[in-house]
């Protein structure tokens, strides 16, 4: 069984978020014949040890979607990932396997994505609402930096979005990454507006310029920060895009690794772009 290694929000390889994907036969989860059961797919993340490895299969002509997607961490499945289905849909492409726009069914419901004319990949994920809510007590300890404001996202993603001062406030962070898993079901997103001259004489200038800053941590999950999260931009794209008037706009996660997402916000839907290498392809020698 293949298994590819692919760097996803990437502007060159070792950037961006790694992410493991497999391509399974047809079939179902579980119950068909030498199909995976849940914990063999668990238990290839947990090897693999990635924020997250991507198993999916193509279901039959049709339908709602092309492929089932589903998405592990290290310890547990998860309900919405944006990288490891960028990841996906270049596996896709790359392989022959797909062209055009993939449709997929996952936890979330139906997600999309296309490929443009310049390579980079288009998901349509749906958005995450934002509710304000008091900063809760301890977050800005156990972030180590003051607290502007606080946002739950609910059950869409579980995450609690917080605004920072600036973005030097985001890129020094030096959280107690244990502390921030009783802060939130999935993660603790730290955010900034990007500074004025964002995307000039630093790492990100290879990239280009950018709007806002993140970093993602996720205890809950088994990953103390996450390299670049996708889903976390479908509440980060309505939180900047209120604040600043556009509904185009470009995020920097600002993690060792870095990587751009470009957001389009489509009402209940969001739009994040990116591109994606495959950094290593091989053989998985222990089979279902």
């Amino acid at each position: 069984m293949r298994i590819h290694i692919v760097d996803a929000f990437a502007h060159r390889p070792f950037t961006g978020n790694p992410a493991g994907v497999m391509l399974l036969d047809a079939g179902s989860w579980s119950g068909a014949p030498g199909f995976p059961e849940e914990s063999w797919m668990q238990r290839v993340a947990a090897e693999v040890n990635l924020s997250e490895t991507a198993f999916a299969h193509p279901l039959p002509a049709g339908g709602d979607a092309d492929w089932a997607l589903r998405w592990f961490t290290p310890t547990t499945e998860v309900d919405m990932c944006g990288h490891a289905t960028l990841a996906t849909a270049h596996v896709l492409h790359s392989t022959g396997a797909a062209s055009d726009t993939v449709r997929f069914a996952a936890r979330c419901g139906i997600l999309t994505a296309t490929v443009g004319t310049d390579g980079a990949i288009t998901l349509d994920f749906p958005t995450s609402p934002l509710t304000p809510v008091a900063v809760p007590d301890g977050v800005a300890e156990a972030l180590g930096a003051e607290v502007l404001s606080a946002h739950d996202t609910g059950a869409h993603i579980g995450d609690l979005v917080v605004e920072l001062a600036d973005e030097a406030a985001v890129r020094t962070l030096t959280p107690d990454i244990p502390a921030l898993a009783a802060y939130s079901d999935r993660g603790v997103i730290a955010t900034a507006a990007a500074a004025v001259d964002a995307g000039q004489g630093d790492g990100a200038g290879a990239m280009g310029r950018y709007d806002f800053v993140s970093r993602g941590f996720f205890p809950r999950m088994g990953i103390d920060e996450d390299p670049v999260t996708g889903s976390a931009h479908t509440a980060l794209a309505p939180f900047w895009s209120a604040r600043l008037g556009r509904t185009e706009l470009t995020g920097l996660q600002a993690s060792a690794r870095s990587g751009l997402v470009h957001t389009s916000l489509r009402g209940e839907r969001t739009l994040l772009t990116g591109r994606a290498i495959t950094v290593i392809e091989g053989e998985l020698l222990v089979g279902v």
